[in-house]
């Protein structure tokens, strides 16, 4: 007995095939015989109709055997599951005929949130596609390539985009092709490149091409340029971009970006320049991206005065510095040993006013303070503040603990009362040193108003803070002040028994 399955042609053509029963019999059972041992899908074969055992639909009148639609769940090992997976699409399924707006329903609300039977989704898409009155969409289409992509079930999505080449979206039966078309498979290209699945990458990239209308975007270009580039296959992704020219494909920033980071990385600095002229001559605008790109090329080349006049022609082009733009430049100098040139680049910038708001100069700070130079680092401080160019809690602590060290206290104090103003809460063990150092050299009231000032501001003081300032004003005999302090610290339960009050009194 042969039974004649029905393929449709990309125009919506049908041509009829008979598939013998003996073989038919035998991909069947040997489906059956593959036990489940991890929830993914078994490997789809390369007709994305997979023979499925002539059942009748569950949700369907039964009808003559030969034009009866096969269950998915005849895929699968016979464990207690099918029961259970076809009882699911009796409940689930039950209006007919099946559409793609209920299989969708379905596969979206119903099945993708089922603990057990999520992971079938493939098999109930190919078990709807085997039904001769049903037909996906770009719906159906998108959605599936979407899900395997996203569980990174790669071989599935290969059947799938080669069933689509097949059998297209009936949007295509007219005179254009569906507009969905090109982006599902800029997601799965996406997701093969993602992964280093090149070939696939590729081989999806020419299926497209059958299938849409004029030439792909140059978004589809890009992310199979950059996937060529992030593998290391530096000449593969010029060949793409030469292949792209030819089908006048005109590129964009992010091309002329991902080609010149690519020459960069292998060496090839003075073609990466060559490449950013031509950028400009086609009237691309480079952006942020691109300049930081070559600033770092001239930093490792060591070409120094060139990577810092690309940041001034930066400015000139009106193109606003990023963070990562003043991290290359300052972290570049500071590994050099020129230190005092990344002070003063940096000033200059904020003079200009083209230094970004958010930018954390915690690593020349640190510099400077490991040098022995707080003080510069106090001026650089000073004049990127009063700009506008707060510095960060960290930078700040850093700072008090490089003034400390140089026995600079004043400056230390009169930091620390700044960062109190302007609503920075510094740590507690920062605060309490520095109180300490106040309480050595016998400037216990400066020290105390400045507990109260960070009280003010939130700072959460320990026993420490006060037994600190309790100790400070003992020494410079000061006994009305600590005994007010010692009756705040009983207030706040910092004295355990009578016996540490008295301690602390006497």
């Amino acid at each position: 007995m042969k039974r004649t399955v029905l393929q449709r042609h990309k125009r919506g053509l049908r041509v009829t095939a008979i598939v013998g029963s003996l073989s038919f019999k035998r991909l069947v059972m040997n489906k059956m015989r593959r036990p489940i041992t991890i929830p993914l899908l078994e490997q789809t074969p390369k007709n994305p109709k997979p023979a499925l055992s002539p059942i009748p639909n569950p949700t369907l009148p039964s009808a003559p055997k030969t034009l009866s639609t096969p269950h998915p769940t005849l895929t699968l090992s016979p464990t207690s599951n099918h029961t259970h997976l076809l009882n699911f699409l009796k409940t689930h399924i039950k209006n007919p005929p099946l559409t793609s707006l209920n299989l969708l329903h379905f596969l979206k609300s119903k099945l993708h949130h089922h603990p057990t039977f999520a992971h079938f989704d493939f098999h109930v898409f190919n078990w709807a596609s085997s039904i001769d009155s049903f037909r996906h969409d770009h719906s159906t289409f998108e959605w599936m390539a979407r899900t395997l992509a996203i569980t990174d079930r790669f071989v599935e999505l290969g059947s799938l985009l080669s069933f689509m080449v097949s059998n297209p979206c009936p949007c295509s039966d007219g005179i254009f092709s569906c507009p969905r078309t090109e982006p599902i498979f800029q997601f799965a290209i996406n997701a093969y490149c993602r992964v280093g699945r090149l070939d696939d990458a590729v081989n999806a990239f020419d299926s497209m091409r059958k299938l849409i209308d004029g030439r792909p975007s140059v978004v589809v270009y890009n992310i199979l340029i950059h996937g060529f580039v992030k593998c290391g296959q530096h000449d593969k992704a010029l060949g793409l971009y030469d292949k792209m020219m030819k089908d006048r494909v005109k590129a964009d920033v992010f091309t002329f970006n991902i080609l010149i980071s690519s020459y960069c990385r292998n060496s090839q600095f003075g073609l990466a320049l060559e490449l950013f002229k031509d950028m400009r001559e086609k009237g691309c605008s480079p952006n942020v991206v691109s300049f930081n790109t070559l600033i770092k090329g001239f930093f490792r080349e060591r070409k120094f005065e060139d990577g810092i006049g690309m940041a001034y022609e930066m400015i000139e082009f009106g193109c606003k510095f990023s963070s990562v733009t003043c991290e290359i430049l300052v972290d570049g100098l500071c590994r050099e040993g020129q230190v005092s040139e990344a002070c003063e680049l940096l000033i200059d910038f904020s003079r200009k006013e083209v230094l970004p708001k958010w930018y954390d100069y915690l690593g020349l700070i640190e510099v400077l303070c490991k040098k022995g130079n707080s003080g510069r680092a106090l001026e650089v401080v000073d004049e990127l503040w009063r700009k506008g160019n707060v510095p960060s809690l960290i930078a700040c602590t850093t700072l008090i603990e490089g003034l400390r060290r140089s026995a600079r206290i004043d400056e230390a104090f009169g930091l620390m009362k700044r960062m109190l103003e302007e609503g920075i809460v510094p740590d507690i063990v920062t605060f309490n040193c520095l109180l300490q150092d106040l309480c050595n050299l016998r400037r216990t009231v400066e020290a105390d108003s400045l507990k109260l000032l960070s009280s003010s501001k939130g700072l959460d003081l320990d026993s420490t803070a006060y037994s600190i300032l309790v100790s400070g004003y003992s020494r410079e005999g000061k006994r009305k002040e600590q005994k007010l302090l010692v009756d705040e610290m009983l207030d706040k339960g910092f004295i355990p028994d009578l016996g540490t009050y008295n301690r602390l009194a006497d």
